[in-house]
């Protein structure tokens, strides 16, 4: 079978993501901090290749996945033991040899190293965004007792369609998700949550319980109702806005803008409930 367009986007998002990672692991080599380059690859592999990119190219129940995706997945493995290599030499050459037929002298040892290239900030950043939304409908799926199998309908409000490139699809199969509706009117009764500026709903009308989510809200709110006097305070420090590096100064600018954001969002919810 030929492969989906998930699977298209699966690999044209992670050959990009292990270039950035390849150029993080060659800096902390360069700069001999052997712990951070093991860190680096450990996140690639268990992170990225094993929890994002396989489940995107994941085939449904009982069917077989095409070979060009296989391929391409094997080709990613391959070059992540030589990643690997330097800290577990045996069992990556071992690997090496089971899952390609090679020649004796064919050993990872003195295979070449993956090659530098470029990488699409901007698809990573889409990704980045396509990852979160997911893990917050997984989030609330174990919060609320809705079963993995139930196909769920998400709405999205926002005024940059364009933040979520090709990465809609992805969202729909491993949210479990029989549709996503950009830029519908918000339903009364949904359980909501935020990224950035983008909100999403879940219509629940016949899984909530009004009074049980009003309470959560409500410890939610409290919660970030004191975030933002904490940052508030440290922003109305002149010592600390003039003297701390700009950099740092935006970083608090923009927890307080993404927390006022929330609140708003929040106070909304529970005036629908």
């Amino acid at each position: 079978d030929a492969p989906t367009e998930v699977d298209a986007i699966a690999h044209e998002w992670f050959g990009s993501r292990m270039q950035q990672a390849l150029a993080e692991i060659e800096d902390h080599f360069g700069k001999y901090r052997i712990s951070d380059a093991l860190m680096s690859t450990y996140k690639l592999i268990w992170d990225d290749y094993c929890s994002w990119y396989l489940e995107m190219i994941k085939p449904p129940y009982g069917e077989a996945i095409s070979e060009e995706s296989r391929a391409k997945a094997y080709g990613y493995l391959e070059d992540l033991l030589k990643l690997l290599h330097p800290f577990m030499p045996f069992i990556t050459e071992e690997l090496w040899h089971q899952i390609a037929t090679r020649k004796e002298k064919d050993c990872i040892l003195v295979a070449s190293w993956p090659q530098q290239g470029t990488f699409n900030e901007a698809l990573l950043k889409q990704a980045n965004l396509a990852f979160e939304a997911v893990s917050q409908i997984r989030n609330i799926r174990s919060a609320k007792g809705i079963s993995p199998r139930e196909e769920l309908q998400l709405l999205v409000k926002t005024n940059q369609i364009g933040a979520f490139g090709n990465f809609v699809g992805v969202i729909q199969k491993l949210g479990g998700l029989s549709q996503i509706s950009f830029n519908e009117s918000m339903p009364e009764l949904a359980f909501t949550f935020r990224i950035g500026t983008h909100e999403f709903a879940i219509p629940a009308e016949d899984k909530i319980d009004t009074e049980k989510e009003k309470a959560e809200l409500q410890q939610e709110l409290k919660y970030l109702q004191g975030f933002l006097v904490s940052v508030g305070k440290k922003l109305s420090n002149e010592r600390f806005v003039q003297s701390a590096p700009t950099e740092v100064v935006a970083k608090e600018k923009q927890k307080q803008a993404d927390a006022e954001a929330k609140i708003k969002a929040i106070e909304e919810q529970m005036a629908r409930l």
